[in-house]
């Protein structure tokens, strides 16, 4: 049947996972990085995702799709709730992570940090700093999942961290400005394990295409115990 639905623009998006939560019925999935309607069927055509979106990527359009199936939509619903996680986003759940003690107890670890601010939305895009460094562009949480993070990512690079999903906005632009407008000799991306990081390691792949430079990057990804994945 020809019907309203919503359509997904790949290259708008920043895969936040926004939507995905915004999305009851569960029709928004996070694939590749990117937001993606993974069962027309769900999609109820109400659009509850469109103000969601910190980028514009979601529209409706009338097409041909399978009627809406709201009994599926609630099987799926049951079935979910009886599985694991008390709420839509996996970087949500709830978990203890129990650790041995280290003996540190008198001993006092210096901050690697060589610069000032360190929030993406915050930082000059012309700061001098920026000339000749070796960038670390890092998810918040990381810092507080990984133990030695000052010592393998924070020293001797210039750090700006960043949540897409909090700050609801897509940070492509200014890393573009950044990039484009200093000598940056590298980028490191280190991002959670959860689908929402997505957001920053596409903004900076999309940053690092947009300048037309050629620099070295990687990323790193960091599971929710505190354990380096890749």
């Amino acid at each position: 049947m020809i019907r309203k639905i919503i359509k997904i623009d790949e290259e708008k998006c920043n895969g936040c996972g926004i939507c995905a939560d915004a999305c009851h019925e569960g029709a928004i999935g996070i694939v590749d990085g990117k937001a993606k309607l993974l069962r027309e069927d769900y999609c109820d055509g109400l659009g509850d995702c469109l103000p969601a979106c910190p980028t514009g990527a979601i529209t409706f359009e009338e097409r041909e799709a399978l009627t809406y199936n709201e009994e599926a939509v609630q099987a799926a619903k049951q079935a979910k709730a009886s599985q694991e996680l008390p709420c839509g986003c996996p970087g949500t759940a709830a978990k203890a992570i129990h650790r041995e003690e280290a003996q540190t107890e008198n001993m006092t670890v210096r901050s690697r940090l060589s610069q000032w601010p360190v929030q993406i939305k915050l930082a000059p895009v012309n700061a001098p700093y920026f000339n000749g460094a070796d960038l670390l562009i890092a998810a918040d949480c990381t810092a507080y999942a990984y133990g030695n993070f000052h010592h393998d990512f924070i020293r001797n690079r210039i750090t700006l961290i960043g949540c897409p999903k909090l700050d609801m906005v897509d940070y492509t632009g200014k890393l573009t400005q950044i990039i484009a407008g200093n000598d940056v000799r590298s980028v490191t991306v280190v991002r959670m394990e959860v689908p929402c990081c997505g957001g920053i390691e596409n903004a900076v792949k999309q940053a690092l295409q947009d300048s037309g430079k050629f620099i070295p990057w990687s990323v790193v990804t960091i599971s929710t115990d505190g354990q380096i994945l890749g």
